[in-house]
């Protein structure tokens, strides 16, 4: 496994070894042991996530105050832009994210740690995403910031306003976040 540093020093991007054939491809997609030593973060996951989502779909930016989760994204299906943003209180990088393009066809997955944020959106017709978390989804500590939010900036590959939950549409700014 490649393991391929972004902006944000605790988010990396991880690219499998990949064999194919006539036949087809295989890869490793997770080996607790291979991670563990290479980038010596916890890999203990206790609940994977599969989402399909169309064009222009975009979820988050989510994080939970308690029992914040730790999540390792790929895509099985279409292509997705995936965004990390760092809101841990204290951090040099608080306030910073990076994004990168994930797809069924490039095999990358994003390593997003405990205290940061997360969205995506779709940038293909449809898209299939994966994810590992580190801990369990609790609904009452959910939260989320605006996918817009000015102080974050994030740089979106949008082309017109994106799809969003209810929840999504009622996401708080940066500076509004509740981080307890």
């Amino acid at each position: 496994m490649k393991i391929v540093p972004t902006t944000l020093p605790d988010v990396v991007v991880l690219e499998p070894r990949v064999f194919e054939d006539a036949r087809g491809f295989f890869f490793e997609s997770y080996n607790e042991r291979e991670l563990n030593k290479e980038l010596g973060f916890p890999t203990h996951f206790v609940q994977d996530n599969h989402s399909r989502s169309g064009r222009n779909v975009l979820r988050g930016l989510h994080y939970q105050v308690v029992r914040p989760q730790g999540k390792l994204v790929r895509v099985i299906e279409g292509e997705i832009f995936d965004v990390a943003a760092d809101i841990r209180a204290g951090s040099p990088t608080f306030g910073q994210w990076t994004g990168q393009f994930l797809s069924a066809e490039n095999r990358k997955m994003m390593w997003i740690p405990a205290g940061f944020a997360h969205g995506f959106v779709v940038v293909s017709d449809w898209a299939e995403v994966l994810y590992k978390t580190t801990d369990y989804y609790e609904p009452g500590y959910e939260r989320s910031i605006a996918w817009d939010d000015t102080d974050l900036g994030i740089q979106w590959p949008l082309t017109e306003p994106p799809i969003l939950s209810d929840k999504d549409k009622a996401a708080v700014s940066l500076k509004m976040a509740s981080f307890e």
